[in-house]
């Protein structure tokens, strides 16, 4: 930059960023100290930064400005440039292009080496700008080795992460200096898993590679492996922080907890290996504490569904069942229930494997199998503590049901999960366990199955159509088109260029009546519930899920995929 340094001065002074006195003294300093680039002088003191100088050349050469520190890479494109040219050229591939390979650079006014990378690639390249200090950093976490990664990590995230004494003491006992750059290889795993908000990390040996997969917004994304080489120390590594499971045993699965905090935030991870034929496949639950959605209104409900949800938990007994498959946010909208009725006149306890999340002025109860605290032990125990509120973490055998059916028979409100694909099958679901009908139907007062979409972005979805195709998949009528405001993803540095950010619910509520609870002593098959449940006005998952598509908060692909096995 240094050939056209006063060209750049002056476009930093028009844009407003410095003005002329600050660039005739850093002229004075550079003179005297035998510094050769004002401009560099002007960003070590201050007065501008990397980022403004690159984003002012950027728009002077018409081309788009990105913060590649906020993207998730993917292998494939890394690959497309080679170490040793990404390094030499100082540049970073960001994506696949509609007319070639879009790629990052620091200094678009670069014009010989842009020509020069295209060339050695012998392809068309689209550019696009970032700040050097953004370039350098990619290199390292895209194209470095274990050292240089541990000591990224130590000059700018090393105060973000504490592992805690014991974790510590644990690596020193059975670690050596030479585990340095592994220990904050994984360190760096953890802080990028958090920034991105991945919900699992994936850990899978294969044949020539050792893949890492981020579960994001429910959707898996590969990320940048580590060499294959590092596998056994990367998986003993995370065996140690877990302080309970073994790194000589390789042939049976282990489960384990880690706990660290990332920027003073408390993280736990709930950490699963099991033996394949390429070694040990490894996935962590990333459980962030501090960020539980713990209101009703966050969770995604219209105003109409909240207003049955909450007549329906200030109930003074019954059982309240939120049904759906792992992973559709079942624990997280009890949680919100019991935050939203946690009052100090009310008992709230709870029977959880594991406790996924500590809740002030609520009575936790941790099942332990091994050694004879199953959730029948736990239940009957707790009963004798006079709770109001009893939350049973999930009902999967028969004597768990009978005695949350008899705890919700002598005035008790209990809330509880069961996995059926929709809100009527729960009563199936039940009775096949061997709760008898008639206590089926004197206890439960409603069940809510829920599954969890994708939010669209707010920072770049825009108006969009939907096609023949989805509104006759979605049975949308003329009428509510005129009406909506449907939304379509495009894609952005905020999201990952996913067009998606955040997840929401869609929610099925079948409230029980008079009526339901005499079908239910008849054992009336589930469609007769179902048909029941729609003349009560229960919305379907599909059919809550139209109105999120029309309020513009998620897209249609969305809520055909998560339901396509409702056709009801």
């Amino acid at each position: 930059m240094q050939k056209n340094e006063t060209y750049v001065l002056d476009l930093l002074h028009d844009a407003g960023l410095v003005t002329r006195p600050q660039i005739d003294t850093a002229r004075s300093r550079s003179r005297l100290n035998g510094e050769s680039n004002v401009v560099d002088l002007l960003i070590k003191d201050g007065v501008i930064s990397e980022a403004d100088v690159s984003r002012t050349l950027a728009g002077q050469a018409h081309m788009d400005w990105i913060d590649i520190s906020m993207m998730v890479i993917p292998p494939a494109v890394i690959q497309q440039i080679r170490a040793e040219d990404a390094r030499r050229f100082k540049v970073i591939p960001v994506a696949f292009g509609e007319t070639g390979l879009i790629v990052a650079v620091g200094d678009p006014l670069d014009i010989d080496t842009v020509d020069s990378l295209s060339f050695l690639l012998q392809r068309e390249i689209e550019l696009v700008c970032t700040s050097p200090a953004r370039i350098r950093d990619a290199l390292i976490k895209y194209y470095g080795t274990a050292d240089e990664a541990a000591d990224v990590l130590e000059q700018k995230l090393g105060p973000d992460l504490d592992l805690g004494l014991e974790l510590e003491q644990a690596a020193a006992v059975e670690g050596d200096e030479t585990d340095a750059p592994i220990i904050r290889m994984v360190s760096m795993l953890l802080i990028e898993a958090h920034r991105v908000g991945a919900s699992d990390i994936h850990l899978e040996p294969l044949d020539k590679k050792f893949r890492v997969r981020f579960r994001i917004d429910g959707v898996l994304q590969e990320m940048q492996a580590p060499p294959k080489r590092l596998q056994s120390a990367i998986i003993s590594r995370l065996k140690i922080m877990t302080g309970s499971m073994s790194i000589a045993e390789k042939r049976l699965p282990q489960d384990g907890r880690i706990q660290v905090k990332i920027k003073r935030k408390p993280i736990d991870l709930r950490v699963s290996t099991i033996p394949t034929n390429h070694g040990e496949s490894v996935v962590m639950r990333v459980l962030d504490k501090s960020s539980l959605v713990l209101g009703l209104p966050e969770l995604g409900f219209f105003s109409d569904d909240q207003d049955t949800f909450e007549r329906l938990i200030k109930l003074p007994d019954g059982i309240l069942l939120v049904t759906g498959p792992t992973g559709s946010g079942k624990t997280t909208t009890l949680y919100a229930c019991l935050n939203y009725i946690n009052k100090p006149d009310r008992k709230i306890i709870t029977v959880e494997e594991p406790i996924e999340y500590q809740m002030t002025g609520i009575n936790q109860v941790q099942v332990n199998p091994e050694i004879g605290m199953t959730f029948p032990a736990a239940l009957r125990s707790i009963l004798r503590q006079a709770p109001n509120v009893i939350m049973i973490g999930e009902i999967r055998d028969l004597e768990t049901a009978n005695i949350a059916t008899a705890s919700s028979l002598t005035g008790h409100l209990v809330f509880s999960t069961l996995h059926t694909n929709d809100a009527p099958s729960a009563v199936a679901r039940l009775i096949d366990i061997g709760v008898q009908p008639f206590l089926v139907a004197s206890s439960i007062r409603a069940i809510m199955a829920q599954r969890l979409v994708r939010r669209l972005c707010t920072h770049c979805k825009e108006p969009g159509d939907l096609s023949d195709t989805e509104l006759r998949a979605l049975r949308i009528e003329p009428g509510q088109i005129r009406e909506a405001q449907v939304m379509k993803p495009v894609g952005c540095d905020q999201c990952r260029k996913t067009g998606y950010k955040g997840r929401t619910g869609i929610f099925e509520i079948f409230v029980i009546d008079d009526e339901v609870r005499h079908m239910i002593n008849q054992r009336s098959l589930t469609l007769l519930l179902r048909q029941r449940a729609r003349e009560l006005g229960m919305r379907t998952l599909r059919e809550d899920g139209v109105r999120k598509v029309l309020g513009g908060l998620t897209s249609a692909e969305e809520v055909i995929s998560i339901t396509i096995g409702d056709v009801s």
